[in-house]
C-alpha cells in the first residue's frame, strides 16, 4: 500500500488503495473509528460504491469505496472545499498509511 495524493478533482482527493476489496474498506473505517474516534455520520451505500461522511477535526470528510477504484478519502465540500479541509484529507491519510503498514508488517510476521 501506498498513498497517492491527487487533485484531479478540484480538492484533494487521498487514494488509500485502489486495488482491494470490501474487507479492506471495513478495516479501514475500523481503525479510524477505533483509533481516532470517528463517529460516520451519514452512509451512502449503492450497488457498486459506499460513501460514508465523518468528522474530523471540524471537517466533514468522505470515506470513499468504489470496486473500480478502490479506497479514497476527499473532502465532502469537493471543489467547494477550503484549504483547511484538504489539509485534513492529507492528515488523516498519512495517519491510515502508517497504521495500515504496521498491521501489515504484524500479519507477515505472525
Amino acid at each position: 500500500m501506498s498513498l497517492t495524493l491527487r487533485t484531479d478533482f478540484g480538492c484533494t482527493e487521498a487514494v488509500i488503495d485502489d486495488d482491494c476489496g470490501l474487507k479492506r474498506f471495513y478495516e479501514v473505517a475500523n481503525i479510524l473509528s477505533d483509533d481516532l474516534d470517528i463517529l460516520f455520520t451519514q452512509k451512502t451505500d449503492d450497488f457498486d460504491s459506499l460513501m460514508w461522511d465523518f468528522i474530523f477535526k471540524g471537517h466533514i470528510l468522505t470515506l470513499h469505496y468504489n470496486i473500480y477504484t478502490g479506497i479514497s478519502i476527499y473532502p465532502r465540500k469537493f471543489r467547494e472545499a477550503p484549504r483547511k479541509d484538504n489539509d485534513a484529507v492529507v492528515e488523516v491519510a498519512k495517519f491510515l498509511e502508517s497504521k495500515l503498514m504496521v498491521n501489515a508488517a504484524r500479519k507477515y510476521l505472525s
